[in-house]
Parts: C-alpha cells; sequence; structure tokens
C-alpha cells in the first residue's frame, strides 16, 4: 500500500477500501498493513496533532468495519498515551476487539525525537495460531524475533516501512528471522513515495518456518491472498529445534593467543 504521511483521512479511506474487498466468503481471515498506516510518518513538529490513543476515532472506525466484515486486522498508527507517542500496531480481531499491542522498540533515526521506545513483546492466540508483532527496524535485530519465539509464537507479522536503499536488508532479515526460530514470517511494506523524498520498494512477503518466500510482493499496490499451513511449523521443528539447542547459557572468556590473532573460549 502506498500511504500519504500525516493524512490521516486518506490513508483511513484506504484501510476501508481494503477491508470492504476483503473476500471473507472465500476464507479471507487477515489483513496486514504496512507501518503506521493510518497516520503515516510523523514529524517532530505534527506529531501532537497526529497522534490518536488507541480508543480514539481514526482506530475506532478500524475496528468497527473489522467487525461488520467479520475479518482480521493488522494496522499501524502513530499512538498517543498521555504526553508520550509510539509507533504502535495492534491486532485487531473479527470481532473488532485489540488482541494484541505493539510498540516499536527499536527506532530508526527517523523515530528518534518523535517516538517513545516500547517495552516490551507478547503474544497471543489467533485463530489457533501464537502471533507475535514486529516493526520494520526490529526485525534486523535477531533478539526481537527470539523473544517472541521464547514466548511461543509460531507467525510473526512484520508491518514495514522500509525505504530505499534498504530493501533487500529486509529481504534478507526477515528469512533469517523465520528460519533460525522456525516460524512463519509475514511482513508488509509500504509502495509508493513519502516525506523528505523518500522511496519505499514494496517487496511484501511471506517466509515459511524453513526460511523459503511462499511469496513475494512487487513494488506496485497490490493485495495478495496466502495461505498458511500451521502444521508446517511442526513439521520443521521435528528434527531439529534451534529454540532448544542453542547454548544460549555459554560463557564467552578470552585466552592468550599469538600476536596479531584473538580468541575465545567457551566454557
Amino acid at each position: 500500500m502506498a500511504l500519504v504521511d500525516g493524512d490521516l483521512e486518506h490513508n483511513l479511506n484506504k484501510v476501508l477500501e481494503a477491508i470492504g474487498r476483503a473476500d471473507v466468503a472465500g476464507g479471507t481471515q487477515l489483513l496486514v498493513f504496512p507501518e503506521t498506516t493510518l497516520s503515516g510518518f510523523p514529524t517532530r513538529r505534527n506529531i501532537a496533532t497526529i497522534a490518536q490513543p488507541l480508543d480514539g476515532p481514526a482506530l475506532n472506525v478500524v475496528r468497527e468495519a473489522a467487525r461488520r466484515a467479520g475479518v482480521a486486522v493488522a494496522v499501524g498508527l502513530a499512538e498517543r498515551d498521555g504526553a508520550r507517542f509510539f509507533n504502535t500496531t495492534v491486532l485487531i480481531d473479527a470481532a473488532g476487539d485489540i488482541a494484541l499491542r505493539y510498540r516499536k522498540t527499536h527506532l530508526w533515526s527517523s523515530d528518534e525525537g518523535v517516538f517513545t521506545p516500547g517495552d516490551r513483546f507478547e503474544v497471543c492466540n489467533w485463530n489457533g495460531l501464537n502471533v507475535g508483532l514486529l516493526i520494520c527496524y526490529d526485525i534486523e535485530f535477531p533478539e526481537t524475533a527470539r523473544a517472541l519465539a521464547r514466548l511461543g509464537a509460531q507467525l510473526l507479522i512484520v508491518t514495514n516501512g522500509n525505504m530505499d536503499p534498504y530493501g533487500p536488508v529486509h529481504q534478507r532479515a526477515i528469512a533469517a528471522r523465520a528460519m533460525e526460530n522456525q516460524v512463519f514470517a509475514l511482513m508488509t511494506n509500504r509502495c509508493g513515495r513519502g516525506d523528505l523524498q523518500m522511496s519505499f520498494p514494496g517487496q511484501s512477503a511471506l517466509v515459511d518456518p524453513s526460511g523459503e518466500f511462499l511469496v513475494v510482493a512487487g513494488a506496485v499496490e497490490t493485495q495478495l491472498l496466502v495461505q498458511l499451513d500451521p502444521s508446517r511449523v511442526e513439521s520443521s521443528r521435528r528434527r531439529y529445534q534451534y529454540l532448544h539447542e542453542a547454548r544460549i547459557a555459554l560463557k564467552l572468556q578470552p585466552v592468550a593467543s599469538p600476536p596479531g590473532t584473538a580468541a575465545l573460549l567457551i566454557e
């Protein structure tokens, strides 16, 4: 989806149109939108005007649309909480309730001074799957997806606003996060242009628990229908499980080594 930074009405209408097109009768259960879908990217100058609380009018309209359509929605916004602002994604279930809220924990340079970083990772059960949320820059840190996997996540939903020339970075990162945690990873990225002459490459993707791309979108607006087989999570873990076999508690100690080299001893 292409968004207009700072234009709540425009972006909200696009979300509502997409929800209206959802083929629930054909099996659509979840729509995933890009990072800060409703607000676009705010700045220090306009964040106080654009940001809304979770019970604000924009998100309430989306919740009602999801309820009427009977479809779940993952959508982002600039969230106001008192005097603080967060880059937030929520998972709205088919009843219109907020099943999960996630505040971006790793702020990109353009987020600094605009948003406060989030302080927790959480998962929820949706349609029999344990789901966790991440946002854009988060996926460049292996620890984020691993934290969700340790909480039992089987599906990572990543709302993305990754701009050129960094598109390939997130293609590699999303595949790695899926493979190293043996989970599905779904990343939805912006396309088109934004403020500050930024352009967004799209390349939304669904990756399976072995790190294989099941579908990859192009650089223009599109709506793709993809199907998940939850049994692939368990089958990917049948012979080995990275979560259980990783020796995280190992201590690394420097040891003496020849001049010009360095070595670590695993205890």
